[in-house]
């Protein structure tokens, strides 16, 4: 996209709150950020008077997207954990894994105590938050203490302690550490701070303004203000973040919208109470299909067999095959999947954001002169329908290890990922990137092919990365699944020759054809979308053989590990203590030595 594409850009973005991205050539995200206004924060990066830094960034950003969040304070979750999941470089911080804080009642203890803390456990303990900034959690801690007399001090100390302390002294306490409390009455202040912590106001409000009505009958002024302070307190406490969640659910949020002829879905996935990712599919919408059966549809393609299954499913409503659909899905997974549409509660509210998110899909236009890019595209390799589905296809290796292939689908000349596909090479040994593309072509050809028309739509043109060969090896393909119908065309890098099965010696389009750029637009994805698949493989393969022979870490905690971390050097980066809670002592001290040895050996081959 061009400086004047971004601009134009710009003047599409809504006066609303949410994260933005920005993207280089090669759709990669180098820059996350969060707003109030989209509009006028991501506005503000193009000003003359910009520093050095954000020049620097506006020049490699090609492309911007955002997602919409109900508030600020939203977006500053949802940023943080986006930035975590894809470590933008231009984002200096938030890129560690230091936590947003929560607030913890001991609900195991007799008394039980409230504290600030950076960690959800497993522990018997009740986790509320989490809060943004750090100090809104410190100030509800102190809240409870003061209006409920909730403890805070240590176990150790609370069980040793003789008489009151300060903290009684100042009011923020109610002591039941000698007794001042009772058990019955110190367990009903707790219940009420969980109300508090929880936000739910309609129960705790109205009990709040009569202490306060009564405080002021009583010319008790200075109580009926601290009532009233706290009052707001709560009413600004209330307002719970819906991308975080202290349950640490897996989950995956669909939020669906049709506008006349067109659809879209917006998924947020939850991962361990978290939403760090999100894909956006747009959906062709024929006249006298319904919603629930263009959702079924939808569902069938984008969970196919290698997408990672969440232990719950959200769905904006629920369809005839909704039933089916979990007992296939559990079976798949070996384990109960929860196929759910809320009507009310936080996963409702989830479901509304990303409704409001695919509803952002429908109101952004298509570029200008779509239609005619795949006329020309037509004309000049002479393709038998318009192609307005494209799909293209590329393999990844390092040798013979870790070879992968890749498919990505173009609708109307612009990306489909929910037609976006990995594969693994399995038939083929040794670095061969034709017999690799041909594996790859048939397995994605039979797949569509045994789908169904209805489901399974054979793309109007198949484009490869590469030569003759690799043109031959697609059209080998689709021979062999008697689907030699299907148009096919190479695109080569050195040249940007198009190869079909017409133009055998090369086909040179302008430069400045737009028929051309919308090929290399495919072409590059499916390459970019192949070796991000090609270094995640290498990434775990790497992992796991460095995991290998720690004493105490078995195939299931090394799974964790695999799941959790994605280099040796993030695991690196953990106290022992950290580990601890992953694998256990025994396998995270046996890797804490295996971290030092290494060293020392960096450390010795240094000074040799």
């Amino acid at each position: 996209m061009t400086g004047s594409g971004l601009r134009d850009r710009l003047r599409t973005l809504p006066d609303k709150p949410g994260i933005y991205f920005f993207k280089n050539e090669a759709n990669e995200v180098v820059y996350i950020g969060k707003a109030g206004s989209l509009r006028d924060r991501v506005g503000s990066y193009f000003q003359a008077e910009a520093d050095q830094k954000v020049r620097v960034l506006v020049a490699e950003t090609a492309d911007i997207d955002y997602l919409l969040t109900g508030s600020e304070v939203e977006a500053s979750f949802l940023e943080s954990n986006y930035i975590r999941r894809y470590q933008p470089r231009h984002n200096l911080r938030l890129k560690d894994d230091k936590s947003f804080p929560y607030i913890k009642i001991t609900r195991a203890d007799r008394f039980p105590g409230v504290y600030f803390s950076r960690r959800v456990e497993k522990d018997g303990s009740r986790y509320f938050g989490p809060y943004a900034p750090a100090r809104r959690a410190r100030q509800a801690v102190r809240l409870v203490n003061r209006f409920f007399g909730l403890r805070s001090c240590e176990e150790a100390v609370f069980r040793n302690r003789r008489r009151p302390c300060l903290e009684h002294e100042l009011g923020f306490c109610a002591a039941p550490c000698t007794g001042r409390t009772g058990e019955k009455e110190y367990a009903e202040s707790v219940r009420q701070a969980m109300l508090f912590l929880e936000g739910r106001r309609r129960e705790l409000l109205p009990a709040l303004r009569e202490r306060m009505m009564r405080a002021a009958e009583r010319q008790e002024f200075e109580m009926a203000a601290r009532w009233r302070d706290f009052m707001r307190a709560v009413e600004e406490l209330g307002h719970k973040p819906r991308f975080i969640s202290a349950g640490g659910e897996d989950k995956d949020i669909i939020g669906f919208r049709r506008l006349g002829s067109r659809a879209a879905a917006h998924v947020f996935f939850m991962r361990g109470g978290k939403v760090s990712d999100s894909e956006e599919v747009r959906l062709d919408a024929p006249p006298g299909v319904s919603d629930k059966t263009l959702l079924d549809r939808f569902l069938r393609g984008f969970y196919h067999a290698s997408r990672p299954l969440a232990d719950t499913i959200l769905l904006p409503f629920r369809t005839p095959a909704t039933s089916a659909w979990e007992r296939s899905l559990s079976r798949r997974r070996g384990k109960a999947v929860r196929v759910l549409a809320p009507e009310k509660g936080a996963g409702r509210r989830l479901l509304d954001l990303a409704g409001r998110n695919a509803e952002k899909a429908l109101s952004e236009k298509a570029p200008a002169g779509a239609p005619a890019v795949l006329s020309a595209l037509q004309e000049a390799l002479d393709l038998p329908s318009l192609p307005r589905r494209i799909e293209g296809f590329d393999v990844s290796n390092t040798g013979a290890a870790e070879a992968v292939g890749s498919s990505v689908s173009f609708v109307d000349g612009e990306p489909d990922k929910d037609g976006y596909r990995r594969y693994r090479i399995q038939s083929v040994q040794g670095p061969n990137d034709v017999a690799g593309l041909k594996e790859v072509v048939g397995r994605r050809a039979a797949r569509l092919q045994a789908e169904g028309p209805d489901v399974g739509r054979l793309p109007d043109l198949i484009l490869v990365d590469g030569g003759p060969g690799q043109l031959q090896a697609a059209r080998r393909a689709l021979f062999d699944l008697k689907l030699g119908g299907v148009p096919v065309a190479a695109l080569a890098k050195k040249n940007e020759v198009v190869y079909t099965a017409r133009f055998k010696e090369g086909l040179s389009l302008p430069r400045s054809s737009e028929a051309l750029k919308l090929l290399q637009r495919v072409r590059d994805e499916a390459h970019r979308f192949a070796v991000s698949f090609h270094r995640r493989r290498r990434s775990r393969s790497s992992l796991a053989s460095f995991l290998d022979g720690v004493a105490g870490l078995g195939p299931k905690k090394k799974l964790a590990l695999l799941e959790e971390f994605k280099s040796p050097e993030r695991i690196k980066r953990l106290t022992e203590e950290e580990l601890a809670r992953h694998v256990g002592i025994r396998a995270a001290r046996a890797l804490k030595e295996k971290f030092m040895t290494e060293e020392a050996e960096d450390d010795r081959r240094h000074r040799d």
